[in-house]
């Protein structure tokens, strides 16, 4: 099809949709320009575009809930009987199995710039442990290796950018010496990305030859995987389970044998974890059983009154927040992308730079009057035949990087951190120093290829060297 064919077309798909504006300043643009744009509209989804606009940019209906749901049960951090005693310890020995023979990867969402955090650059590349300053980038590098040297097998490592950050990204990775990982073990790849619309439903321009666009969300992951050939690969190296986490969470547990095994014991596709809320109101989703199916609904979707809710003894009825963690098996990921990918999509209103089309000019909103269509992965959730979930320990796996200051920012994730690293030392009977006030009496950092686990540090304890009051201390 030669260049005016190809106008012609997309002219007459605009012009059926509603959305000839597109061609606004046709006349102005050069043939590199014009062809840039062609090849944006050529990419449209037109047969899906009405009713997206329709059901989710047009509508000022906020999310449609379960009319019946109910706390979702999960499994317990430590088990409470004799029988969940016995199923934890086959979990344990089958998902160390698993992790061996090399059928579980690890997944990164990793898309997210810095901003927030008054940093310029990938999110990843944000330095955040306590002593050795090391990159969240690094230490999942170094968490993955220790794993591989730990259960001796060769680890996997996907990662998923954005279109705004996957140069920079492969850049790091390079200029890092791939973190002492083998480049050929690391599989970087970008996520699909939607059009932004005016309240009307009108597609913006980001410029004169271009449409502007935003990440599909990190639900957008799993066609990700599907569209970048990143499933093919798994296949082909025997992966059946894929580790996925965010990439702003340093005290992740990437291959966790328990998660793993309970997850292929119970035949389950997508498994998550969770934790107890620090408060009826905090900022995660929440688990809840709808129709029978594991479902979260937003913090923001959960009404005051329910998310205050209390059982008889004083705790939350909806207790368990979402943190973003889980097992998804592979086969799932193909069945989810097998005849067109069907997540809901979420409606954000935001401040989106864009042109004018009357005039040409560059609009920077001062306030949210665009809106990005976004997809959010707990929403595979109720897809599963089957789908559990194991109750996890804040101060053990879950110090989110996503403020600057306060609330999940980097000073709280260091504390986190040396917190954590001070209780494992002390359960394998090392003395930590403490102020009178009871808060530790010194910077403890230990290095994944150390300890990965509460566990490893017993075998290792008299490598440890005595710590004094104010010390730094790097253990390797």
């Amino acid at each position: 099809m030669d260049f005016e064919e190809r106008y012609e077309k997309c002219s007459q798909l605009l012009h059926k949709y509603n959305q000839q504006h597109l061609l606004t300043f046709w006349g102005e643009l050069n043939k590199n320009s014009r062809d840039k744009l062609l090849k944006q509209i050529e990419e449209l989804d037109f047969k899906s575009l009405d009713e997206k606009i329709s059901r989710y940019v047009k509508s000022s209906a906020g999310a449609q809930l379960p009319e019946n749901f109910a706390p979702a049960p999960a499994y317990p951090s430590q088990p409470k009987t004799a029988e969940q005693k016995g199923k934890y310890a086959e979990a344990k020995k089958f998902g160390t199995e698993l992790i061996s023979n090399g059928k579980v990867a690890a997944f990164t969402v990793a898309g997210g710039q810095g901003t927030r955090l008054g940093f310029d650059g990938p999110k990843g590349d944000f330095a955040i442990s306590p002593v050795k300053n090391k990159t969240l980038f690094r230490l999942f590098a170094e968490m993955i290796k220790a794993a591989g040297e730990k259960y001796n097998f060769q680890p996997r490592w996907y990662i998923m950018t954005s279109p705004q950050n996957h140069t920079q990204t492969c850049e790091i990775f390079k200029n890092n010496n791939f973190y002492g990982l083998q480049s050929r073990d690391i599989f970087i790849f970008q996520q699909g990305t939607e059009v932004n619309f005016s309240s009307d439903g009108k597609i913006l321009l980001a410029e004169k030859d271009a449409l502007a666009t935003s990440p599909d969300g990190h639900g957008g992951s799993l066609k990700a995987l599907f569209e970048s050939g990143t499933v093919v690969d798994m296949k082909k190296l025997g992966i059946e389970y894929i580790s996925y986490f965010q990439v702003d969470n340093p005290l992740i547990n990437i291959f966790d044998p328990l998660f793993i095994g309970l997850h292929a014991m119970d035949n389950a596709e997508m498994s998550s974890k969770a934790l107890t809320k620090a408060g009826p109101l905090e900022k995660v989703g929440n688990f809840c059983l709808a129709d029978g199916k594991v479902t979260v609904i937003e913090y923001s979707d959960l009404s005051k009154e329910l998310a205050e809710k209390k059982n008889g003894d004083g705790s939350l009825v909806f207790s368990l927040g979402s943190i973003a963690i889980h097992i998804i098996s592979r086969s799932f990921v193909e069945q989810l992308n097998t005849g067109g990918f069907a997540l809901p999509y979420h409606k954000a209103v935001k401040k989106i730079p864009h042109v004018d089309i009357r005039n040409g000019d560059k609009i920077e909103s001062q306030k949210p009057d665009g809106i990005k269509l976004e997809t959010f992965v707990f929403d595979a959730l109720p897809l599963t035949k089957k789908s559990i979930i194991l109750e996890t320990i804040r101060s053990e796996e879950f110090a989110p990087v996503k403020n600057a200051i306060g609330t999940d920012s980097p000073q709280v994730a260091k504390k986190m951190m040396i917190d954590r690293a001070a209780l494992w030392l002390s359960q394998a009977g090392i003395k930590i120093p403490k102020k009178p006030d009871g808060l530790i009496d010194c910077r403890i950092e230990i290095a994944p290829s150390f300890a990965l686990c509460m566990e490893d540090i017993t075998e290792k304890k008299d490598k440890i060297p005595q710590i004094k009051p104010g010390d730094t201390v790097y253990i390797s």
